[in-house]
């Protein structure tokens, strides 16, 4: 004889097993992890969920050193800088290769017509434009993303505008000027230099606070970050190093900033609140850029000499396995999940 179920244990079950399935549909994909190869002049495609690379797509046999990724996640730019670092003798890169994500393969090319040396692409939301700093012209220029053109560009009045920042709403960017030692201040909208301001003798990379109201960079002849007061446009403190400072990030929650030093190979953590460092971590060899993950959970490190991304566990400060990539991995930009 067939056991009977009572009618409402067979109603509980139904239910709960359509929650389980609601729930699963319901959790976000942690997304991908783009991260540029210069020694391998590829992109490398890491599943987050697996912790592992998945596809590396060639740049066609030229250096990126940056990537960005357009707000539907269907296309990333990599611009092409050159074979050698900021500063030094070597190759101008003029070209931004577009790269398809579904079919990951590269599907279209801007031509700057003249070396520019094409470093940070920043995607800005508010118009929908591409951002790139062209070094060699002591600019930033403006592309459409959809017919690809150049539309426009924005003096800096620094040498070797490196790395660039865009607030949240959009109307202001920020460049670490290498070389002038200095950060500029750009009105998107208006396409116009509102301000230069002195930091050090040589500066590298730069960053907004959660909150746009500090911009961060790294002094790059003493053991300091300096901050800068985005009301002012004046330096507002000093930051200790134990080690000069390169990538910077701050986490999505406002409290922490996390700072690259590739000279002792750690990432060191420091404290908004007290502006200063709390604890560092010990990563594989010359860390260089950080990418937080918008969930807050994990940040992930490009490490240089290693050809490993390092994971950062944020809620414990401790390292997962780290993720295998290409030679000599530099840029990292984020895909979102379904």
């Amino acid at each position: 004889m067939t056991p009977r179920i009572p009618w409402l244990r067979v109603a509980l079950l139904g239910a709960s097993f359509d929650f389980c399935l609601a729930a699963a549909a319901a959790e976000p994909k942690p997304g991908l992890l783009l991260v540029v190869n210069k020694g391998d002049h590829s992109l490398s495609v890491v599943d987050a969920s697996l912790g592992r690379q998945v596809a590396a797509i060639p740049e066609d046999a030229v250096t990126g050193h940056e990537v960005a990724v357009s707000p539907d996640g269907r296309t990333a730019f990599v611009p092409i800088y050159g074979n050698v670092g900021v500063g030094m003798e070597g190759t101008d890169g003029r070209l931004v290769r577009v790269i398809d994500l579904a079919s990951r393969r590269v599907s279209g090319t801007i031509d700057f017509g003249h070396g520019v040396r094409p470093h940070r692409p920043v995607f800005n939301r508010a118009d929908g434009m591409l951002y790139v700093t062209t070094e060699l012209d002591g600019t930033v220029s403006v592309i459409d993303p959809a017919s690809l053109r150049i539309v426009g560009s924005i003096p800096t009045g620094g040498i070797q505008s490196h790395m660039l920042a865009i607030t949240r709403d959009g109307r202001r960017g920020y460049t670490a000027n290498v070389k002038s030692g200095s950060v500029s201040v750009l009105d998107l909208p208006g396409r116009r230099l509102l301000a230069v301001i002195p930091v050090a003798t040589v500066v590298q990379r730069i960053a907004l606070s959660a909150d746009d109201r500090t911009a961060f960079t790294a002094d790059q002849t003493k053991l300091r970050l300096v901050a800068i007061d985005t009301a002012s446009n004046a330096v507002s403190a000093s930051i200790p190093l134990p080690a000069v400072g390169f990538g910077i990030t701050p986490t999505p929650d406002g409290r922490w900033l996390l700072v690259t030093l590739p000279g002792i190979n750690r990432v060191a953590v420091v404290d908004l609140a007290a502006m200063r460092v709390v604890r560092s971590i010990d990563v594989p060899a010359a860390p260089q850029e950080i990418l937080v993950r918008p969930d807050g959970r994990l940040a992930y490190v490009s490490c240089d000499k290693s050809r490993q991304v390092a994971v950062i566990d944020l809620q414990s400060w401790a390292l997962a396995a780290p993720i295998a990539v290409g030679a000599s991995d530099d840029g990292l930009a984020w895909v979102p999940g379904g």
